[in-house]
């Protein structure tokens, strides 16, 4: 069952073609306002705070404490995009890094192996999520908050509320404590994971299937798309990245808890909602993302140095959650408003260039036969 709906809203190259220059600047502002205010916030608090803002150790602090919400964001993102959400995103990575860490320190298995074991295990929650969605046809919300509520129980079970501690060997910390170009290796991962990601989302048949199954499951299905296998597909790689980014955080902690990973749930879905509102407003991307944390972590840091207090950050995440989730709301209905089309334009999508459709996105599906369009 579908949860969220995925709309490109980007204007096309035919439509910024007949507006003025103003006009034009107004209408890329929703695409690029989010990274330009990005770095309005790197430039004000730097001239704040110049000598704790703008340094490599804080630049490291921000990479290292926020690439795994990071990484989690874009795990969540792909669920996302079929129309569905996952928030296993949260509650799982509370038994991955106890289970990679308890692997080696209780069970003496070689961390190699338990690298593997965790993975596994992931992609198999993420195939139990995909069948309780697509096949149990349980909406993705109520499905993927049950198995998460029973992960979390599990992780309380196993450790008997306490925390889990022991030596682990410095080849699986390093998977953390590396660093590379001055920067946490946590850092690399991000990049190499959104570049797969964008490569996947934007330049191969999978990604566009996964956006024509969170527009339109049905004229999906009729266009001969097997939408259950890909929204599948969907949440076992979710649950492989979020399995990854247990192992980073128990690199990183080098003890196991159980009242860490839900710190980690909103963030991470805030990151990947407030993605969907710049660089393709009106579906989840890649790179939109990317900059929804990074301005989570600039804001939240910024805020901090100043003297916030603890509660800052959830306020700060619940708050920014609810402007994107309005923005985005805002977006789609000045999209479905009718406009005046272009003078000398058809009205019919017939008139519109190659692999360019009414959504803005580029190279998807053709127009569906009568009475399978996208409903809205």
């Amino acid at each position: 069952m579908q949860s969220l709906k995925s709309n490109a809203l980007e204007p096309t190259r035919r439509e910024l073609a007949g507006l003025s220059p103003f006009a034009r600047f107004v209408r890329l502002l929703p695409v690029f306002g989010l990274p330009i205010l990005t770095l309005l916030l790197i430039a004000l608090f730097s001239l704040i705070l110049p000598d704790t803002f703008p340094t490599l150790l804080n630049v490291r602090s921000i990479v290292g404490d926020k690439s795994i919400i990071a990484i989690l964001a874009l795990a969540a993102m792909i669920p996302m995009a079929t129309g569905r959400i996952d928030l296993t995103v949260g509650y799982g990575i509370v038994l991955w890094h106890i289970l990679a860490i308890s692997l080696q320190t209780s069970y003496g298995i070689d961390w190699r192996v338990a690298v593997v074991i965790v993975l596994a295990l992931g992609a198999l929650l993420g195939l139990l999520n995909g069948l309780l969605v697509e096949v149990a046809q349980i909406d993705s919300f109520i499905a993927t908050l049950g198995t998460g509520t029973v992960l979390y129980a599990i992780a309380m079970w196993h450790t008997g509320g306490r925390q889990v501690i022991g030596t682990l060997p410095d080849a699986f910390t390093s998977i953390f404590t590396t660093s590379l170009f001055g920067l946490p290796i946590a850092a690399t991962y991000v990049i190499v994971i959104a570049v797969v990601l964008w490569l996947a989302s934007d330049y191969l048949p999978i990604g566009r299937y996964l956006y024509a199954i969170g527009a339109n499951p049905r004229a999906a299905a009729l266009n001969g798309i097997p939408a259950r296998r890909y929204v599948i597909l969907a949440f076992v790689s979710s649950g492989v990245l979020t399995a990854f980014a247990g192992i980073v955080l128990a690199a990183k902690l080098r003890i196991g808890q159980a009242s860490v990973g839900l710190d980690f749930l909103l963030p991470a879905l805030v990151g990947a909602f407030l993605g969907s509102t710049t660089i393709k407003p009106g579906r989840v991307n890649v790179w939109g993302t990317v900059f929804g944390v990074s301005i989570l972590a600039v804001g939240i840091a910024g805020i901090q140095q100043l003297g916030g207090d603890f509660y800052v950050e959830p306020l700060f995440n619940g708050a920014t959650l609810l402007v994107a989730i309005g923005i985005a709301g805002y977006t789609q209905r000045r999209r479905r408003s009718p406009r005046k089309p272009v003078q000398g334009a058809a009205l019919s999508t017939t008139a519109m260039p190659p692999n360019e459709t009414n959504d803005g996105s580029a190279g998807t599906l053709s127009t569906p036969p009568s009475g399978t369009g996208r409903t809205e």
